[in-house]
């Protein structure tokens, strides 16, 4: 699910006074802006399944890269109590339902994240969206979208950057073979030996996506022999 399709038409404007209302009256940042002056929000989601139609988020995890910096001060990490059982998903990220019973439930969490989302401008200008990233973002932009409309009754604006995609332009893996696991995220973090951290923890997936990204980046600069555009890793 590429960005353009969840920007695409008109959506509903949100109730004034939501967060999701703050985030949407925050500007999108320019594309042509050096990628050196974007902030980003790296977020990973740990959920009970791949499908927001019928699955539910059980974990947030997000950490901020702000010109090229990881601010692991800002980093924030959230257990979310679902509507009904884990069930087998347990056996990939050790979270049950007893683990679960009296944390917070998603409309209490999705207020957070979205503030995430939203970044002061700076020198009198207005507040600004921070753009996503995720590692096969189709999984967090999905989630995201389906709990906004949700609880909000429309969708949420995102500029989206995906760690996957770039690593599969930058190795030039074909889309047939991405179920190989080649473009894993620790497979990619395997490949800039950056350390291996234990999977399946929102809060670190989160943050090895952003030196991922800090990795993949600096790789694509040099590819481009350019500093890099925003536009030059947006999602399409």
């Amino acid at each position: 699910m590429g960005v353009r399709g969840l920007l695409a038409g008109r959506r509903p404007r949100p109730t004034p006074g939501t967060a999701l209302a703050d985030l949407a009256d925050a500007a999108d940042v320019d594309p042509r802006i050096p990628l050196a002056d974007v902030q980003l929000l790296a977020l990973d989601l740990e959920t009970t399944g791949l499908d927001p139609r019928r699955h539910e988020v059980l974990s947030v995890g997000h950490v901020p890269v702000v010109e090229g910096r990881i601010v692991l001060a800002q980093a924030r990490h959230e257990l979310v109590r679902p509507q009904g059982p884990v069930g087998e998903s347990a056996v990939h990220h050790g979270l049950t339902d007893d683990r679960l019973a009296h944390r917070p439930d998603l409309a209490q969490v999705l207020p957070g994240v979205l503030g995430a989302l939203r970044a002061e401008g700076g020198e009198g200008a207005p507040p600004v969206r921070r753009v996503l990233l995720a590692h096969f973002a189709q999984i967090e932009t999905a989630f995201l979208s389906a709990s906004c409309r949700r609880l909000y009754g429309t969708d949420v604006p995102l500029q989206v950057v995906d760690t996957l995609t770039l690593a599969q332009r930058l190795r030039r893996v074909p889309t047939p073979e991405l179920a190989s696991g080649r473009l894993r995220l620790d497979a990619c973090r395997r490949h800039y030996r950056l350390p291996r951290y234990r999977a399946h923890s929102a809060l670190t997936d989160a943050l090895a996506c952003a030196e991922l990204f800090l990795a993949l980046s600096a790789e694509l600069a040099e590819q481009h022999g350019r500093p890099l555009r925003l536009a030059d890793v947006l999602a399409r």
